[in-house]
Order: structure tokens, then sequence, then C-alpha cells
């Protein structure tokens, strides 16, 4: 479902503070699919992509309604065991950018 070349757009835009586009970006992948709500790869993708929206909520100075985007992120992360073994790292690496950018911007 995680393609590279959306991986290392996820992280540039992270990187820019261009949380919408982050979100974009994941969201063609994870759209076709959102009904497979029992899917875990999928259930993942949503947190990532809920990740950018708590992001993109907080850079609009909006700190409370980031919180239930990160919530969910957070309970999504529950389903990394279950991804593949030879995709899982792929999913990792965002996590570690995600989770280094929240100890940043999220004081």
């Amino acid at each position: 479902m995680l393609q590279a070349a959306q991986s290392k757009n996820f992280i540039i835009a992270l990187d820019e503070a261009r949380y919408y586009d982050a979100h974009e970006i994941l969201e063609e992948s994870w759209f076709p699919r959102r009904f497979e709500k029992t899917v875990p790869e999928v259930i993942l993708m949503r947190g990532l992509i809920n990740a950018a929206v708590s992001f993109e909520l907080l850079k609009k100075g909006r700190p409370i309604p980031s919180l239930k985007p990160w919530n969910n992120y957070c309970n999504a992360l529950k389903q990394l065991s279950e991804i593949d073994p030879d995709k899982r790292s792929a999913y990792e690496v965002l996590i570690k950018k995600i989770d280094t950018l929240n100890r940043q911007i999220r004081v």
C-alpha cells in the first residue's frame, strides 16, 4: 500500500511544515481502501494521515482540536505489529519521523 515515493514525499512535506500536503500524499493510497476497516495496513495509514492533520491543526493555532487526530494516530500504532514484516520497516521510518516532529512542535 505504501509506496517508496509516497514515503519520501511525505517526509519532505513534514520537514517543510506542509502538513496538509503530507496528509494528501498518503490519502491517495488510503482513500480507495478506506472502507477496509479491519485491514491493519489501512488502519495504520489512516493513523499516519491523522498525525499530519494533527500537526496542521497545531500549525493553525488549534491545539485542543489537534488532540483527537493525534489520539487516532496513537491508537493506529497498535496495528504495526500486524503489518507484513517486509513492509513494516517503511512504516517504522514514518512513525519515527512523526514522533520526532511531535516532540519538536508539541510543547
